[in-house]
């Protein structure tokens, strides 16, 4: 237990932040009436939330090790244990988590009018799952977190979603779910070849030969590219972000799809050294096609949500990069983009739901001068779209200046490539937001039973958690990255410690290894 400190605290933090949505959604099964089910929800995520609150403001930022640890024997026999702890990485995405999650039931709140018990049963149930997956430090806890949080989303966007809501969430499960199935297949192996356990810490001080490295890296790196998404595995979330109802597009943008990043983050960086070096520049090239191709796809988008899923692959593209960069200033960006992409686009996904439920259009050329019909909606949406660009004085430049940093450190072409998709960011989302808000209105929307309304308070009170998030991270960055210096550099050192024992930098050659 050297690279663990049991937990700091008189009571299992974990365990309650990750279990009380799961008994929430069990406490709306008896319950009937819709109003005090939205009510039960909001309390359940709004209490998780608040009972998370210590493991930030008694985390030790001084250590790499695990903390707020709970251990104890589940299947004995098999080595299975109910482990978990959080570090200086996965403590940011549980805070990202319980705030996402409040408002996902709040922007809910008259957009859900069918199934109301069942559709919160499942943003609960997914909240505990998402949470499970930072958490769990046993792999097969990890896998039941994992493909847990299938079910909830699936029928979070086939049940609530759009007209293609069932081709969408059916897209987003088998894809999802041939990953996880690889993964499995590599979780299987270490647990044969690292001593028959399934502890993540003891695996991952483990040194696997660097043939089995390849194998088990590519396993992994089904499950992970797909979630990420990188291209070309991410045909499936512009159609699951156009299909789902607002809630289901804040989670998938907000949370799960860093949970591909975290996974590299967490397993093939520390477990896999000498594979991850080795495909290092083949990953760094993903990544700039991602970052490129996102861009310009989101200039031909004609759909609000659509342009905004293809941002994501873009901007994904940026976190890729910046962990595969292999080096301090990478590695720390594309964590704090992660929290940043969660952030911004959590938002503008909660603002295009929220103008939907007025125009009930996401096509854009519907839209024009809507800077005089709703001001506080157009203020708000501005700051956002300077926060994706990546306007100093907002998170999103700190993380792609740092991103940008560590892929000019590792490689001057790809940190020039990667810049040029800034440019084309900028582009996109500055032409979207005249063509929304500037142009000649595509539509009437002053007269009519019910004309266009500004925010109200309850749309302001969403928002402002996210736009004070923006400008926090912008203006003192250092209150989130403290928290993962230390994990970082233990990252990078364990790497270091590892000799690269690839075939020079010629990916057919380590194909032909592998082969071998």
């Amino acid at each position: 237990m050297e690279n663990v400190i049991i937990n700091q605290l008189n009571y299992p933090i974990l365990t309650y932040t990750v279990f009380l949505p799961l008994l929430g959604a069990l406490l709306l099964l008896f319950i009937r009436n819709a109003a005090l089910i939205r009510w039960t929800a909001l309390i359940v995520t709004g209490a998780t939330f608040i009972i998370s609150l210590p493991l930030l403001t008694d985390f030790d930022k001084t250590t790499h090790k695990m903390q707020f640890v709970e251990k104890s024997a589940w299947i004995p026999s098999w080595g299975i244990n109910y482990f978990i702890g959080i570090d200086g990485i996965s403590v940011l995405f549980v805070f990202l988590t319980t705030l996402l999650s409040i408002l996902c039931v709040l922007v809910s709140w008259k957009a859900i009018e069918n199934k109301v018990k069942e559709f919160h049963m499942a943003i609960l149930t997914v909240e505990a799952a998402m949470l499970g997956v930072f958490v769990a430090l046993d792999f097969f806890l990890f896998y039941i977190f994992w493909e847990a949080m299938l079910i909830p989303m699936f029928l979070l966007i086939g049940v609530w979603g759009g007209p293609q809501r069932v081709y969408a969430a059916t897209k987003f499960f088998l894809y999802t779910l041939i990953g996880s199935v690889l993964m499995l297949v590599g979780i299987v192996v270490l647990y044969f070849i690292g001593g028959n356990t399934l502890d993540i810490l003891a695996l991952g001080a483990v040194q696997y030969p660097v043939k089995l490295q390849y194998w088990l890296f590519m396993a992994f790196f089904s499950a992970f590219a797909v979630k990420v998404p990188m291209f070309p595995f991410h045909t499936w979330l512009p159609d699951a972000h156009t299909e789902a109802p607002t809630a289901g597009s804040v989670i998938l943008a907000g949370v799960l799809i860093k949970m591909g990043a975290y996974g590299f983050l967490r397993f093939s960086i520390p477990m896999f050294p000498d594979a991850v070096k080795f495909f290092m520049k083949p990953m760094l090239i993903l990544s700039v096609v991602a970052i490129i191709y996102g861009a310009l796809v989101c200039l031909a988008q004609k759909d609000l949500k659509r342009l905004i899923a293809y941002s994501s692959v873009s901007h994904m593209g940026f976190v890729t990069l910046g962990i595969f960069a292999l080096n301090s200033q990478g590695l720390e960006g594309g964590i704090l983009q992660m929290l940043n992409h969660g952030v911004i686009t959590g938002a503008l996904f909660l603002m295009i739901g929220i103008i939907y439920e007025r125009t009930h259009t996401r096509v854009i050329a519907d839209y024009g001068g809507f800077a005089g019909l709703v001001p506080w909606f157009a203020g708000l949406f501005m700051i956002l779209t300077f926060a994706s660009i990546g306007l100093p004085g907002t998170n999103g430049f700190i993380g792609e200046f740092l991103i940008l940093f560590g892929a000019f450190k590792a490689q001057k072409i790809y940190g020039v490539l990667a810049a040029t998709g800034v440019i084309l960011g900028a582009g996109y989302m500055l032409w979207l937001y005249q063509r929304v808000f500037w142009e000649k209105p595509g539509a009437d929307w002053t007269s009519g039973a019910h004309p266009v309304r500004d925010l109200n308070l309850r749309e302001i009170a969403i928002l402002i958690p996210l736009i004070v998030l923006i400008f926090w991270i912008g203006v003192y960055p250092d209150t989130f990255l403290s928290y993962m210096h230390a994990s970082v550099e233990h990252l990078l050192g364990n790497i270091n410690k590892r000799s690269y024992a690839g075939q020079g930098d010629l990916i057919a050659q380590g194909i032909l290894e592998i082969f071998r």
